[in-house]
Formats: C-alpha cells, sequence, structure tokens
C-alpha cells in the first residue's frame, strides 16, 4: 500500500464529527470542569452515543472497528478541546484493548458486546505504589482456589475507575517470579472486595477521574483469565504499543489548541503600535510551534498507519508518544510567552493546556522509559 496523506472520505467525516462534538459539547464545559474537578458524565455519555468510544472494538461485537490512524484523528480533535475529558472517553480503548488482544470469542462476547450496546466504562489496572515504570516489580497477587483466583493488593492512578463497571487487571502469581508470573483478568467492578479511593486533586486533566483500588479477597472465575497463567505481561506490553500512539494523537491536540490560541491573540493584542504577530521575536515563535505540531502529527500518522498494515510498531509508537508529548510541553510553554502576563492567569486557556500536556510526558510509560524503549528497539535493527 503507497503512502498517502490524502485522507479518505470517511476519515474525513470522523474528523469532522469528533471536531463538532469537541467544539460544541467539550470546550465549553472545559474550564469549568477544570476548576471544580468535575466528571462531566453526560459529555462521555453524548461521546458514546455519537460512536466516539470503544474505537478499538470490532464491528463484529457492536464496535465500530476502526484503525489506529482514525482512532487518532479522532483523539486529536477531541484533546484540542480538552485533555482530561479526552483521557475518560479514550480509557475504554485502553482497557479493552486486552480483550481484544487475548480475548476468546467467549470472553470478547461477555464482556466487550455490552460496551457497545450501552454505555459503560472500563479502567485498566496496572500501575502499583512505589511500582510506577517497573510494571515486572507488581505486588498485587492471585492464588488459585479451584474456578477461582483470590486477588488481594492495590493499584494507582487509575483512570475512571470509581465510574467504571470493569477492570482489566493485572497480577501475579508471585513477586519473585517477576515478569513470569503477571497474569490478567477481567474483573466486573461488581465483584465483593473492591474498594475504589478518593479522586486524586491532580494538576491537569481535572475532568478525567483518577483514584486508586483496593482488593481484598476478591474471588474472580477462572474463566476471566486471559491468555494463560504468566502471560499478563506480554498482554500487557502489547497493549501498551498499540495504544501509545494514540497518545501521541491526544498530546498532538493538546499543542494544536496552545498555537491556534496564541496565534489568535497574537493579532489581536498590540505593542507598540501593531499586533504582535507582526513582531519578528513572536512571528519566529509562532512559526517554531507550528513545525513542531506538525512533525509530532507526522511521527503518530506513521507509527498509526504501520500498525495499520500489521506491522510491530514499538519503536515508532515510543518516538511518537515520546516527541509528541514533549512538544506539547514545549508548545504550551511558549503559548503561555506569547501571552505574556495574561497566559500566567486562569481567565485565559493556556496555562489549562500547559498543565495538561504535562501528564502526556507521564502516563502509558513514563517518557525516560520510551527513550530506553526507543534505544533498545534501535540497537537491535542495527546489530
Amino acid at each position: 500500500m503507497p503512502i498517502d496523506f490524502e485522507l479518505s472520505a470517511e476519515q474525513k467525516e470522523l474528523q469532522e464529527l469528533a471536531r463538532r462534538f469537541a467544539r460544541d459539547v467539550m470546550a465549553p464545559r472545559a474550564a469549568a470542569a477544570d476548576r471544580s474537578g468535575e466528571f462531566p458524565e453526560d459529555v462521555y455519555r453524548e461521546a458514546w452515543k455519537l460512536g466516539l468510544m470503544n474505537l478499538n472494538v470490532a464491528t463484529e461485537y457492536g464496535g465500530s472497528g476502526l484503525g489506529e490512524l482514525d482512532q487518532c484523528l479522532i483523539t486529536e480533535e477531541l484533546a484540542a478541546a480538552c485533555g482530561g475529558m479526552t483521557t475518560s472517553i479514550s480509557a475504554n480503548c485502553l482497557a479493552l484493548q486486552p480483550i481484544n488482544i487475548a480475548g476468546t470469542s467467549d470472553q470478547k462476547e461477555r464482556f466487550l458486546k455490552p460496551f457497545c450496546s450501552d454505555y459503560h466504562l472500563a479502567s485498566f489496572a496496572l500501575t502499583e505504589p512505589g511500582g510506577g515504570s517497573d510494571v515486572a516489580g507488581m505486588k498485587t497477587t492471585i492464588r488459585r482456589e479451584g474456578d477461582e483466583y483470590v486477588v488481594n493488593g492495590e493499584k494507582v492512578f487509575i483512570t475512571n475507575a470509581p465510574h467504571a463497571s470493569l477492570y482489566t487487571l493485572f497480577a501475579t502469581l508471585d513477586p519473585a517470579l517477576r515478569h513470569k508470573g503477571v497474569t490478567a483478568l477481567v474483573v466486573p467492578r461488581n465483584t465483593p472486595g473492591i474498594t475504589p479511593g478518593k479522586d486524586e486533586d491532580k494538576m491537569g486533566h481535572r475532568a478525567s477521574s483518577t483514584s486508586s483500588l483496593t482488593f481484598e479477597n476478591v474471588r474472580v472465575p477462572v474463566a476471566n483469565r486471559l491468555g494463560a497463567e504468566g502471560e499478563g505481561f506480554k498482554i500487557a506490553m502489547n497493549t501498551l504499543d498499540s495504544t501509545r500512539t494514540p497518545i501521541g494523537a491526544l498530546a498532538t491536540g493538546i499543542a494544536r489548541a496552545a498555537l491556534d490560541h496564541a496565534a489568535k491573540y497574537s493579532l489581536q493584542r498590540t505593542s507598540f503600535g501593531k499586533p504582535i504577530a507582526e513582531h519578528q521575536a513572536i512571528a519566529i515563535k509562532l512559526a517554531d510551534m507550528a513545525q513542531k505540531v506538525d512533525a509530532a502529527r507526522l511521527l503518530v500518522w506513521r507509527s498509526a498507519w504501520l500498525a495499520d498494515q500489521g506491522k510491530p510498531v514499538p519503536l515508532e509508537s515510543s518516538i511518537a508518544k515520546c516527541f509528541a508529548s514533549d512538544i506539547a510541553m514545549e508548545v504550551c510553554n511558549e503559548a503561555i510567552q506569547v501571552f505574556g502576563g495574561y497566559g500566567y492567569m486562569r481567565e485565559y486557556p493556556v496555562e489549562k493546556l500547559l498543565r495538561d500536556a504535562k501528564l502526556t510526558q507521564i502516563y502509558e510509560g513514563s517518557n525516560e522509559i520510551q527513550r530506553l524503549v526507543i534505544a533498545k528497539e534501535l540497537l537491535k535493527r542495527v546489530a
């Protein structure tokens, strides 16, 4: 298949659908939700009705079955309105991807279809206190008793946890086994022994709910295990390989919004008798910002296109996520500089964008980890 930067008619329609929803529904609520930290579930329900959730679920299970590039087109548009809302809307793709990857036909029928026939949220329960990027060092344990596993432990920084009806959980048979012990389970929220923690008071992405999850003697049927015992680490890594690129798209959307706000403001604000856009210092800033946003988008599209061709993308997805999120921070910081003192005020939109951009450098694999992955994959290819 040749490389073609012209989007299909269907992709343009998806992009426009997401753009209208972002402009008309998300953007008017973004500032207030950021200030209050509310969880605007009515917005998420509307996104579900429009088909902007569960994008990676196959059509045979009721989903839209979109490719990765399609998902990135939608994600960029949504993130340009609000990074936090986009995180909560996109979280289902992350949480359901392990089922796409490793679920049996029966498991896909049981767990994926309900998300497409009615509104539900799901959470991806991987990160632990003190663990961070050391997934193989997890302490949450599972012990088999007959046809059930008994789960004990704690997860942290779990998106949508208090509102989810389903968790894809990663736990270990024995911490001493490291990655060889990690096993994946699908756990319904109404299972006794699950306790979500309080919502975290975050710097950014404040419209998205984030909390801990405690599991106390939670009994999960063996029939809910994804893959074999000990395959959970591989399932988690494969999941992150496929969801990392959309995080790059999310970061690109935030950066694009910062550039748009800065460019418009530079035409309205005057100093020394003319719009500040006519001062070379500001014009050069805008030019550099535009280059960086465009480069980030192209790296995201390349990774997504390769994934849609069925190619492994651990290198390309890490590059896309790492570069786009770093660029989001740089561009948002420069947008504040263009606004000057006003950019530092909450009355104006760019300080929120900077706070939202920061998380993209941290979640779904910190950028330090992304650089280690990039170096490892690069050296494998030249060895």
